[in-house]
């Protein structure tokens, strides 16, 4: 058993079993990839894909655990490489940052700015992408961290430390009927058009505002980036529901901002990633500069929690920023 064989099979798994694309982003031959596989099955004496015909169809149960138990080892190896970086070289290394368009816009430019001065020897990686796609990045071990604030598809394997606390807004045009409400209700909501996030998740905080209140939103355009949806409330489409901190008086003061804290309840954005993961200085750097009171001492207590639920448990009482 190779450790190429382990990260062939790791990686067909990561491209959705294409071998193809899997031998051009590893820069090999696609029938080496095949046959290593084959080895490595016949080695073991399972079969750790279907085939239909000469295409992988499908990972099998034994080929599941032996997949996951694989992740662990590549990881593992990466760390004995990444531990002795942290010596030879402490200031060097890569970072990767998966997250959703409001938090790339309106919450991580200072921080990154701060981070890149203080490690200008550090490759930065950035990406962008729905909550649910950046676990599974942070998870897939593709991304080092994930920000979010849903955290609906988050695993044991992962750990989440809550960052700080955001509202929701109702943004509309000096115009508008709302313009001049003191404290609007959900029920004057639901005589509008609305422009917002995407409420088709039952379990989204906007969704189930408008059910406790058996009200049904009138959804006319939803959308992830809060720039698109001021630029639809400027149009005049509808009425906007935006994350608060997307709006800024040197931008936008041709909106006016109605507070939504009593209708919506407010969100957590979280950092995420895996338990396996080896974090190096540098990273306990840039999660404390982007949450102040997560410093390296409270992340490695937090690292030995036994899952997520204990995480949590322990900011009970704790007063995080709000954005």
């Amino acid at each position: 058993m190779k450790l190429q064989q382990l990260r062939y099979i790791v990686e067909v798994v990561n491209n959705d079993l294409n071998v193809s694309l899997t031998s051009e982003k590893l820069y090999t031959s696609q029938p080496g990839i095949s046959k290593q596989i084959k080895l490595l099955e016949d080695e073991l004496g399972v079969q750790i894909f279907t085939r239909t015909g000469k295409h992988l169809s499908e990972v099998t149960a034994v080929g599941q655990k032996i997949v996951a138990l694989a992740r662990e080892v590549l990881n593992k190896s990466q760390d004995i490489k990444i531990i002795a970086k942290e010596f030879s070289q402490p200031n060097q290394g890569s970072l990767t940052i998966t997250t959703t368009y409001t938090q790339a816009r309106y919450s991580l430019p200072k921080v990154i700015q701060q981070f890149m001065k203080q490690y200008p020897s550090i490759t930065l990686h950035m990406e962008q992408g729905s909550s649910s796609q950046c676990i599974s990045q942070a998870q897939s071990g593709q991304a080092d961290f994930a920000i979010v604030t849903d955290l609906s598809q988050l695993s044991d394997d992962m750990i989440a430390l809550p960052c700080y606390h955001w509202n929701q807004a109702v943004i509309v045009m000096k115009d508008h009927p709302l313009a001049k409400s003191h404290l609007i209700s959900i029920n004057e909501l639901s005589k509008y058009p609305l422009v917002s996030y995407d409420f088709t998740n039952d379990g989204s905080d906007l969704n189930q505002a408008f059910i406790k209140a058996n009200q049904s939103p009138n959804i006319v355009f939803s959308t992830t980036d809060a720039d698109l949806i001021k630029t639809y409330v400027k149009l005049g489409v509808g009425v906007g529901i935006v994350a608060k901190m997307a709006v800024t008086t040197a931008s936008d003061d041709d909106l006016v901002v109605l507070n939504a804290g009593h209708i919506f309840p407010y969100s957590t954005t979280y950092i995420i990633f895996a338990r396996s993961l080896f974090l190096r200085r540098y990273m306990f750097d840039f999660i404390s500069q982007f949450s102040q009171h997560l410093n390296q001492q409270t992340i490695e207590q937090l690292l030995s929690c036994e899952n997520n639920t204990e995480v949590l448990a322990r900011f009970n009482g704790v007063k995080l920023p709000i954005k």
